[in-house]
C-alpha cells in the first residue's frame, strides 16, 4: 500500500459506521445549532461588506459545538456534526448576499437592504444551492482528485475528540495555537503581516517583482491539498503575475496610480482578473462536460434507491440515503414560480419603457436561468470546495461568470427588439437581481458539498445532514437582513451613505458587489475588457489539452486551479503553493527515512503523515477560529485597526519578519512530522 492510498484509507473510515445508529438531529443540536448560525453570520457580515472575504465558518463551529456538548454526558459526534454543518450555513449564506445585493444600493436602484425582498432571495437560493448538491453528492465524494482540505480538517476534529486520542488531539491543539497566535499577531497586532509586496519599475513603465502570502491559514490548506494543486496553482500564477504584469504594465498606460504597487494592483482589477475568469469560465465548461457522466450516474443510483424503496426492498446503506430525488425535482420545478414572482414582481422596476409582454419574457427566461445556470455553476463550486477548499473557492469569479452569460442573454433579446438603448439600469437590475439569488446558492453549495464530506468521513446521515441546512438556510435568511441593513445604516456602503456627514473612511467598500455593478454596467455600455476574457479562454484551451495529455503519466493540470491563480491576488496562492511543496518535501523526506525498510514500517510512515495532516487541520482551525474572534473588536470599534500595536514608524518591519516567521512555522511542521513514531 503506497502512502497516499493509505492517507486515503485512514480518511474514509468512518467512525459511526453505516450499521450503528445514533441519535443525530435532537433538541440541544437544533438549539445549539440556531444560535452559532445566527452568531456566525453576525460575525462574517462586516468583513464581507469591508474587505469582500468572509472566515470559513465550519471550523469554528465544530469546535464550539464539541466543547459545549461535551457537557452533555450522552452527545456524540453525529450531534457534533449537525451543529457544525447547520451553524455553518449563517457565513455562506451572508457572503452569497452581501457579495452582490449592495450593487442595487450602489447603482441606487435600492435605498436599504429591503426585508422581505431580501428573505425572499436569501430563502430561495439558498435552498436552491442545497437541492442542487444532492445528486452531486456522490459523483464529487468518489472522486479521488478532490481533497476536500477543509472538510477533512473539520472531520479529523470530530473524529480525535470522538476518539479522545491524546496524541492527534494533541497535534490538532499544538497547530490549533500557532494558527490562531500568527493569525492574531497579522490581523489584530499588526507586528506582521500576512502579505509582502515587492515591485519595481526598472525598464522605463515596465514592472516586474513579486507578491507574497504568508496567512498561516492557506499554508495549512496547501500542505492538505499537495503538491498537485500546488503546481497548477504555479502555473497560473507564472502566467499571469510572473509574465502577465510586466506584459501589461509595458503596454497599458495607467493614469490613476503612482506607486508601482497601485499600478499593479490597478492592472489587476482592470485586466488580470479577466483573464483569469476567460481561463474559470472555459475551465467550467471543461469541468462540467467531465462531470456530466458520474453526475448522471448518480442521479441513476438515487432513482434506483427510490425504486427499491417502493417495492420494499433492502434499504441501502444509512449512510449513502439523500433526501429522495424525485423530492429534489419537484422541489426545484416548484421554486420556479417564487422565483419568478420575486424577480418580476419585487425586483425589476415595472417601467412603461419596457413592454409588459416583453419584460415578462425576461423575467421568466431570467427565472430559468437561475435554474439551469445556477445547478451548471453550483456544481463548479461544489467541485472547487473538494479541490481547494470552501474558504480559498472563488465565489465571486463564479459569480462574475454568471453575471457575464445573463447580461450578454439579456443583450442579445434586446438586440432583437432594437437594442438596449435607453434601457440599460433595466438589464442591470435584472441581472443583478436574478445573479444574487444565483450568488446565494452558490455559495450554500459550496458550504453544502464541504460538510457533507465530513458526514462522510464521520458517518453521519446525508438525508439529515442535508435537513439540517435547509433549516439552517430558514434561520439565516430572517436574520441576514436586519444584520446588513445595521451595518449600512452604520456605515455606508460603496459611496453610498444613508445620512448625510457619514465618515468615508468608516464606509464599507463592498468590493465584490462594486465589482458587480461594474461588469453589469460594462456589458451594456461595452466598457467591458474582452480581449482579457479572450486571452483567458486561450489559456483555458491550452491547459486543457496539456491536462489531457499529462493524464496518461498519471497526473494533472486542473484548469480551474491554473485559471483561480491567475484570478486571486497573488499573496492568497503563493501560500497555497508554499504548502504543498512543504507537503511534497515531507513525503521525500519520510521515503528517504524509510527507504529500505518501507514494506514493514508501512503503518509508521502512515502515522508521521496522519501526524502532518492534524497539524495542517489545527493550524487551519486556530487561524479560522482566531479570525471568527477578531471580527468582534473589528465591529465595535469600527475599524480593523482596532488591536493595532506596531507603531507606524516600525510597519516596514512587518513583511521581513513575516517571511522569517513563515520558514519557521515551515521548519516546525517538517521537525514535527518527521519525529520518531511509537
Amino acid at each position: 500500500m503506497n502512502l497516499k492510498n493509505e492517507s486515503q484509507r485512514l480518511s474514509d473510515s468512518p467512525v459511526i459506521p453505516a450499521s450503528q445508529s445514533l441519535p443525530e438531529i435532537t433538541i440541544r443540536a437544533l438549539t445549539l445549532g440556531v444560535i452559532l448560525t445566527v452568531i456566525l453570520a453576525a460575525a462574517n457580515a462586516y468583513l464581507a461588506l469591508k474587505v469582500g472575504q468572509t472566515i470559513s465558518a465550519s471550523i469554528p463551529a465544530a469546535i464550539i459545538s464539541m466543547s459545549i456538548l461535551r457537557f452533555f454526558p450522552k452527545s456524540n459526534v453525529l450531534e457534533n456534526t449537525m451543529v457544525q454543518t447547520m451553524a455553518s450555513v449563517g457565513e455562506a449564506l451572508i457572503s452569497g448576499v452581501a457579495y452582490i445585493l449592495p450593487a442595487l444600493i450602489i447603482l441606487q436602484a435600492w435605498q436599504g437592504f429591503y426585508y422581505w425582498q431580501t428573505v425572499a432571495i436569501a430563502l430561495l437560493g439558498g435552498i436552491l444551492g442545497v437541492l442542487f448538491t444532492i445528486p452531486l453528492r456522490r459523483a464529487l465524494l468518489i472522486d479521488r482528485t478532490l481533497r476536500y482540505p477543509e472538510g477533512v480538517a473539520i472531520s479529523n476534529v470530530l473524529k480525535a475528540s470522538a476518539r479522545n486520542e491524546k496524541t492527534d488531539m494533541k497535534s490538532l491543539t499544538m497547530g490549533g495555537l500557532i494558527g490562531a497566535l500568527i493569525s492574531l499577531f497579522q490581523t489584530g497586532f499588526q507586528i506582521l503581516t500576512d502579505t509582502f509586496d515587492f515591485w519595481v519599475k526598472p525598464f522605463g513603465t515596465t514592472i516586474y517583482g513579486f507578491q507574497l502570502g504568508l496567512s498561516p491559514a492557506l499554508l495549512a490548506a496547501g500542505y492538505i491539498v499537495g503538491i498537485n494543486v500546488a503546481i497548477s496553482f504555479l502555473v497560473g500564477i507564472v502566467i499571469g503575475w510572473i509574465v502577465g504584469i510586466p506584459i501589461l504594465s509595458s503596454i497599458v498606460h495607467v493614469t490613476d496610480a503612482s506607486t508601482a504597487n497601485d499600478i499593479v494592483m490597478s492592472l489587476y482589477r482592470s485586466h488580470l482578473r479577466y483573464i483569469g475568469v476567460g481561463t474559470m469560465l472555459i475551465g467550467s465548461l471543461w469541468t462540467l462536460i467531465t462531470l456530466m457522466k458520474p453526475i448522471a450516474q448518480s442521479i441513476m443510483a438515487s432513482f434506483a434507491s427510490l425504486r427499491n424503496k417502493a417495492k420494499n426492498s433492502p434499504r441501502g446503506l444509512r449512510t449513502e440515503r439523500d433526501i429522495p430525488i424525485n423530492f429534489v425535482f419537484w422541489g426545484l420545478i416548484f421554486l420556479l414560480v417564487p422565483i419568478f414572482i420575486l424577480i418580476a414582481c419585487y425586483i425589476v422596476p415595472n417601467t412603461s419603457e419596457v413592454s409588459q409582454s416583453f419584460r415578462t419574457m425576461l423575467c421568466a427566461f431570467s427565472a430559468i436561468y437561475v435554474l439551469v445556470g445556477g445547478f451548471l455553476f453550483c456544481s463548479i463550486s461544489a467541485y472547487f470546495a473538494g479541490l481547494i477548499g470552501s474558504s480559498n473557492t472563488p465565489v465571486s469569479g463564479l459569480l462574475v461568470s454568471a453575471l457575464l452569460i445573463l447580461c450578454l442573454s439579456v443583450l442579445a433579446f434586446f438586440s432583437s427588439v432594437g437594442g438596449i438603448k435607453g434601457h440599460e439600469l433595466f438589464g442591470v437590475i435584472l441581472a443583478i437581481g436574478s445573479g444574487v439569488i444565483i450568488g446565494v446558492a452558490v455559495s450554500i453549495s459550496n458550504d453544502t458539498m464541504q460538510d457533507l464530506k465530513v458526514g462522510q468521513v464521520v458517518g453521519a446521515t446525508p438525508w439529515k445532514q442535508q435537513l439540517m441546512l435547509i433549516l439552517g438556510v430558514v434561520v439565516s435568511a430572517f436574520v441576514v437582513p436586519p444584520i446588513l441593513d445595521l451595518l449600512y445604516n452604520a456605515y455606508g456602503i460603496g459611496g453610498v451613505f444613508p445620512h448625510p456627514g457619514m465618515s468615508k473612511t468608516q464606509m464599507l467598500s463592498a468590493p465584490q458587489a462594486a465589482l458587480m455593478a461594474t461588469i453589469a454596467q460594462g456589458v451594456y455600455t461595452h466598457h467591458l475588457a474582452w480581449s482579457m476574457l479572450g486571452i483567458g479562454t486561450l489559456i483555458g484551451l491550452v491547459c486543457i489539452i496539456i491536462d489531457e495529455f499529462l493524464k496518461q503519466y498519471g497526473t494533472r493540470l486542473p484548469v480551474l486551479a491554473v485559471g483561480l491563480a491567475i484570478y486571486l491576488p497573488m499573496n492568497t496562492t503563493v501560500p497555497v503553493v508554499i504548502g504543498g511543496v512543504l507537503s511534497y518535501l515531507i513525503q521525500l523526506g519520510l521515503e528517504r527515512k524509510y527507504n529500505n525498510k518501507r514494506i514493514e514500517n508501512e503503518s509508521k510512515i502512515a502515522s508521521h503523515r496522519h501526524r502532518g495532516l492534524l497539524l495542517a487541520c489545527g493550524i487551519v482551525a486556530g487561524a479560522s477560529i482566531m479570525g471568527v474572534i477578531l471580527a468582534i473588536p473589528f465591529a465595535i470599534k469600527q475599524s480593523s485597526d482596532a488591536l493595532k500595536i506596531m507603531p507606524d514608524q516600525f510597519a516596514y518591519l512587518a513583511g521581513s519578519l513575516s517571511i522569517v516567521v513563515t520558514l519557521i512555522l515551515c521548519a516546525w511542521i517538517y521537525r514535527n512530522v518527521m519525529k520518531k513514531v511509537a
